[in-house]
């Protein structure tokens, strides 16, 4: 899929929110590293706008900026890693990790590549593209999707659920773009780098049976703390 790999079951909502602010503030404080001003820091700033859609609360959100920053006095150090692999049934995976301890989430990925194949550097990744991945849904009731990707700089776009569309973009334009969206009449929800699948795999190629185990499979690799993003190559 286009966009993230999202777990679709609500009734965990509590913890989910939970993780999700958690993944956010770790994003916070290694953006704010480079400058606790979202308006001079770009990648601050989007992450900024993502955590208040989603609601996290102002002091969180304040503490994981001042700490990111090196204003509280206490270190932060994040080491960025991607490991990559198969769900169950051959569906690509690409896992997108912050950890402040690599050697423990090795060890968490081996055991939850258990119930798929965890590859090495490069098996996996040549069947992706790193690009720009923009959510945004109409701010008014004349938007339009496709020109607004023309006059936004977007290379492309897909319709997601419900009115949101994702804009695909070329890594650098990530920012540019999620700037030019607000004129064509877009809410922006989320910017992030990301990984789109060139050759997904179609859901409908699998029982119902299959695909609730990469759901599983999924669903788990999420739920590890130091995951902070799973882009799985299943189309839709």
């Amino acid at each position: 899929m286009g966009a993230q790999w999202k777990a679709k079951h609500k009734d965990l909502a509590a913890n989910i929110k939970g993780r999700i602010f958690g993944k956010l503030a770790k994003e916070i404080m290694i953006a704010a590293r480079n400058g606790a001003d979202p308006a001079a820091n770009a990648r601050l700033r989007l992450v900024v706008e993502q955590a208040r859609k989603a609601s996290m609360p102002k002091d969180t959100l304040e503490r994981a900026i001042k700490k990111g920053a090196g204003l509280t006095g206490e270190a932060v150090h994040f080491d960025h890693v991607i490991y990559e692999g198969f769900a169950p049934h051959r569906v690509p995976v690409m896992i997108e990790c912050l950890t402040d301890n690599v050697n423990r989430t090795a060890s968490d990925m081996r055991v939850l590549f258990r119930k798929g194949q965890q590859g090495t550097s490069g098996s996996v990744s040549w069947d992706f593209d790193h690009v720009g991945m923009i959510e945004a849904e109409p701010a008014r009731a004349d938007a339009d999707a496709e020109m607004a990707a023309i006059e936004a700089g977007a290379q492309d776009l897909e319709p997601g659920d419900e009115s949101v569309t994702l804009f695909l973009t070329d890594p650098t334009d990530l920012d540019l773009v999620s700037r030019a969206l607000p004129a064509q009449g877009f809410t922006v929800l989320s910017a992030k780098l990301g990984y789109k699948p060139k050759n997904p795999v179609d859901p409908a190629s699998l029982s119902a049976e299959a695909l609730e185990e990469v759901e599983t499979f999924l669903a788990a690799m999420d739920a590890n703390e130091d995951v902070q993003n799973v882009f799985a190559g299943l189309a839709g």
